[in-house]
């Protein structure tokens, strides 16, 4: 027997790490693509992409593992079938009830995997992504600039173009700043040399000091431009604001516990509830992932993710539900736990019963007869 457990824990676990494997590639390029974006447009610092996705690695890993697991059961125990070993194993004495006992032993680890990141681990994560934001927001906008580029900033829709800047971000070379007023729609255009960044001692304001250029002003369209040529002239620097930050997924789970906040409570639950989704979506796939040899090795696949995305969506729904007052506390989110393990269980050992008692009742008919 410790044979057979090891042989399909090995199936198992080997299909999950390659479809999780490919799922954390997809959603986490996405990701990546999105804040690499917000890098190109200035709004992020290049170097911090690694960092942010690093940290946010516990956060997809805590929802990929579960789906990963469940369709690595129904991919492995599949082909089993497919290929007719379950049937051997079947036929040398082996039950459907010790297929699944052992699979849940299996289901356990990857379960408290799935509980360490969820209530321990993405919280640390989105902290320091939390952190990693603010500091951010305490950039300047020339700060972000990257040379070569025309590049939209925060302030006022203000367009700037540098040729080249200092590695200390604090110099630059060939700048041209663009400026449009909505006030009074007067377009402003600065050209100089060079810039550097002056920061006043007694306020804590940050200026450019722009030297040996131009200032062009009217309206667009206009001939009666006003030309203003300079050897120095200040610009206050508006600080960067980057985005509000995700407190509260970087709240630790003792913080959440000791809070009243409907929707902090809400998250609480949904943090409990990502571990328990593994033994439930387990005791579906063991049952979901029989085949007929001649239906096909991913005719079950459909069905089976269908059950998931809607037993996901329903637990969506009752964390909206919970942050919303909508339903009490101490119900939560568990009903829908509840709901699909008795689906599950049904799959499992609703056959087998109703088969028996039907046999019970053609033993009694004829046994009267």
């Amino acid at each position: 027997m410790s044979i057979i457990f090891r042989y399909l824990t090995r199936q198992t676990l080997i299909t999950m790490l390659a479809v999780s494997g490919v799922l954390l590639l997809v959603f986490m390029s996405g990701r990546f693509i999105k804040y690499l974006a917000e890098a190109a447009a200035g709004e992020l610092a290049g170097d911090v992409l690694f960092a942010i996705m690093a940290y946010r690695f516990p956060g997809f890993l805590e929802l990929i593992l579960p789906l990963g697991f469940f369709i690595g059961i129904l991919l492995a125990y599949g082909r089993m079938y497919l290929e007719s070993e379950m049937t051997v194993l079947f036929a040398c004495g082996v039950s459907d009830r010790q297929v699944l006992g052992h699979t849940l032993v299996a289901a356990l680890v990857v379960m408290l995997v799935v509980g360490a990141m969820s209530l321990w681990v993405t919280p640390w994560g989105m902290k320091n992504v939390d952190r990693i934001f603010h500091e951010q927001s305490q950039v300047t906008e020339f700060e972000m600039l990257a040379p070569g580029r025309f590049q939209t900033l925060e302030s006022g829709g203000r367009v700037t173009y540098t040729e080249a800047l200092s590695d200390d971000k604090r110099k630059l070379q060939g700048v041209f700043i663009a400026e449009y007023s909505e006030a009074d729609q007067q377009l402003s255009l600065v050209v100089a040399e060079e810039g550097s960044q002056f920061v006043d001692e007694d306020t804590g304001s940050r200026f450019l000091v722009l030297q040996d250029g131009a200032r062009f002003q009217g309206l667009p369209g206009e001939l009666d431009y006003a030309i203003t040529e300079f050897q120095a002239y200040g610009l206050k620097v508006a600080e960067q604001d980057v985005r509000g930050g995700e407190d509260e997924e970087g709240m630790s789970t003792a913080q959440l516990m000791a809070s009243d906040d409907p929707e902090l409570r809400a998250l609480l639950h949904w943090r409990f509830s990502l571990p328990l989704i593994v033994p439930v979506v387990t005791l579906l796939a063991v049952r979901l992932s029989r085949v007929n040899p001649r239906q096909g090795r991913f005719f079950h696949l459909l069905p089976a993710m269908m059950i998931y995305i809607l037993y996901l969506g329903l637990l969506i729904v009752a964390r909206d539900a919970l942050a919303s007052g909508r339903v009490p506390e101490w119900i939560g989110m568990a009903w829908v736990h509840v709901l699909f393990l008795a689906l599950g269980l049904w799959l499992q050992f609703g056959p087998a019963w109703l088969r028996r008692r039907r046999l019970e009742r053609e033993g009694g008919a004829r046994a009267q007869a």
